[in-house]
């Protein structure tokens, strides 16, 4: 009895020695620890606010005045000579990167050779990358279909795929042919502009000798596909309504989409061409695409998208500090607001913060995180991102749940740029289904294993299990986010997203 006395004493000293040394460290390290990060986040959500007011504000600006290209800039319908012809009309070269698509190259070549431009002063050129002898037979056979009704399209291969895209639209540029062209228009596989296109956008350079790129807006052919797809529309309209309006009326930089777009040659030539160091290239009119649909498309499609950008930054910085040639408030638009906050700082953030700083944060209630950094700001920047699609305002919740979900591949790929990873130069070309999803049912892998992406899986699982704590214990309605967002990881985590 003594002995047992004894050693359950021993055990209750121990649990209070270990009790003790807990909170110490929790009061001496944890929590001021965590309040550093909480406070730098607010500082980080304080900047992107800021960011996200003053560019709605340049739009209003442009819809209250009504500042539209054609008002900004000289613009006049092309008229053909009738003393000259169609020699009023100068050459453009329209480039289309492909590469094994199998279900868009009959649609894009097809476009671009509908285009509204006379015959003899249009070149289209097939830039081919792809690897399966059966597609690019049936692309060389559409090819000389269109050759067949005069169209003047030229049918390029290369022995090897270095630099990806870009590589092939440097490569393309080699040709003796392109010399003859003032003009180069770019679109990728699962592009289809409007046969008026050119008829729309040469003007702008012709007119107007400072302009060097005419960026079009993207329409996407399959918005309605799914839930997936409905997102990425409010995203995209998002930039191309508030980013890239913006950055045009200020005329600061913005950045060419990769697709899309026409280029002055004398322009792109003096700014060096095409640069395959990084993994991305890069108004009124619009141009038909084609949203990923699946899951794991996307996912390869974030990462290069995030990584390409963060990468570029990492090796243009001091490039762009020393160039003499920009002026030094533009100089600080492309570094700060362009590149480290919109590129970089807003993908850390929202995984840091919505995903795992706020979890953590019921394990810590004396950590104070004010309303406004969790509910109003997040709030009305999430209104404004909502606006530029009116019609899936009913989604904006699904919108910001599954936007918190692709941060954190965002933030992954962002990092493997900045610090060159083993992915950094990694392309994988996003999946195209053209009319497949109008002609029949995809299937879904059976298999719940090959579905199952883990990240998402872990983060879900770690935020549900805050959700349950902070229920069970806590005395705020942090819980009702907390589930809604722990359910979209899973979801997220176990394939059903998507066709």
């Amino acid at each position: 009895m003594f002995h047992g006395e004894i050693l359950k004493a021993s055990v209750d000293s121990v649990g209070i020695s270990m009790d003790t040394m807990w909170r110490e460290t929790r009061s001496v390290l944890i929590v001021p620890v965590f309040k550093c990060v909480v406070a730098m986040c607010l500082v980080i959500s304080l900047l992107i606010f800021m960011e996200s007011v003053y560019m709605n504000l340049v739009v209003l600006y442009v819809k209250l005045f009504n500042r539209k290209p054609e008002k900004v800039y000289k613009w006049e319908a092309m008229q053909e000579d009738m003393e000259l012809g169609h020699q009023n009309y100068p050459m453009v070269l329209v480039q289309i990167p492909m590469y094994n698509e199998r279900e868009v190259f009959e649609l894009s070549i097809g476009a671009a050779c509908r285009l509204t431009w006379p015959s003899d002063r249009l070149i289209v050129q097939v830039l081919d990358d792809s690897t399966d002898p059966a597609i690019m037979e049936l692309v060389s056979m559409e090819c000389a279909k269109w050759a067949s009704k005069g169209i003047n399209i030229k049918y390029e291969r290369r022995d090897n795929r270095n630099g990806y895209k870009a590589g092939a639209l440097k490569h393309g540029m080699r040709h003796s042919y392109v010399k003859q062209c003032n003009y180069l228009a770019i679109f990728d596989a699962d592009f289809q502009p409007e046969p008026d296109y050119l008829q729309r956008a040469i003007p702008f350079l012709i007119h107007n000798p400072e302009v060097a790129l005419v960026q079009a807006r993207w329409r996407f052919v399959n918005a309605n596909t799914c839930l997936m797809t409905r997102i990425q529309e409010m995203s995209l309209n998002y930039h191309f309504m508030a980013e890239q309006q913006s950055g045009s009326t200020r005329h600061a930089f913005f950045g060419f989409n990769g697709t899309a777009g026409v280029w002055r040659m004398a322009a792109m030539e003096e700014a060096g061409g095409w640069k395959d160091r990084t993994t991305v290239e890069d108004m009124d009119l619009a141009v038909k695409s084609e949203l990923p649909s699946q899951f794991k498309a996307f996912r390869f499609q974030q990462h290069r998208w995030s990584c390409g950008p963060a990468n570029l930054f990492r090796k243009m910085m001091m490039e762009i500090i020393h160039n003499k040639r920009v002026k030094i408030w533009k100089k600080f638009y492309v570094i700060y607001s362009f590149f480290f906050l919109r590129k970089i700082l807003v993908h850390f953030f929202s995984f840091f913060f919505y995903c795992v700083v706020l979890p953590t944060s019921v394990f810590l209630p004396e950590v104070k995180i004010p309303n406004w950094s969790t509910i109003y700001g997040p709030s009305i920047i999430t209104l404004f991102s909502a606006i530029a699609t009116p019609r899936s305002f009913y989604l904006v919740g699904f919108w910001v749940l599954f936007e918190n979900v692709m941060a954190m591949h965002r933030t992954k790929g962002t990092l493997i740029g900045l610090f060159e990873g083993g992915r950094v130069n990694e392309w994988v070309v996003t999946e195209k289904l053209g009319d497949t999803l109008n002609t029949k049912l995809l299937r879904r892998n059976g298999r719940l294993l090959k579905r199952v992406n883990l990240k998402e899986m872990m983060m879900g699982i770690y935020i549900l299990c805050c959700a349950c704590y902070d229920f069970a214990f806590g005395n705020a309605f942090l819980y009702l986010y907390l589930f809604m967002q722990a359910t979209a990881f899973l979801i997220s985590g176990i394939g059903f997203v998507g066709t």
